[in-house]
């Protein structure tokens, strides 16, 4: 058996905050979108990654993740985020910085606190 995809969960109070950090800043697409239930959901993806994206104030509220995003280019990720959307990006990592670990990491925030760490490992 073989595991081949994580798919995280990530709850917003107001689904649009999502969708401006993934698909607009990040370009993600929305594969399915479904508004008219209690908690309106949406399935993004892109490339070989795919998140859901849930709206439940009550959840928002309890779970704010910090996900990494892997890419095989760090400058093309951070040109395209300082371009479109600099006011994502996070306060304690705004710029491309080589850990110690060896990967080369920046980070974004939202207004709903998620955090995106965007790395690339040496």
């Amino acid at each position: 058996m073989q595991l081949t995809k994580l798919i995280p969960n990530i709850f917003y109070s107001d689904m649009n905050v999502g969708l401006q950090l993934f698909v607009d800043t990040l370009g993600f697409s929305i594969a399915y979108r479904d508004d008219s239930g209690e908690q309106p959901f949406c399935i993004i993806k892109r490339d070989n990654l795919v998140i859901h994206l849930i709206e439940s104030h009550e959840w928002a509220i309890k779970d704010r993740p910090e996900i990494r995003l892997e890419t095989d280019d760090i400058e093309a990720a951070y040109a395209l985020v300082k371009g479109s959307h600099p006011e994502l990006l996070h306060p304690n990592l705004p710029e491309i910085k080589l850990q110690p670990w060896g990967a080369l990491e920046f980070a974004l925030r939202d207004t709903e606190d998620v955090c995106v760490i965007l790395q690339q490992p040496s």
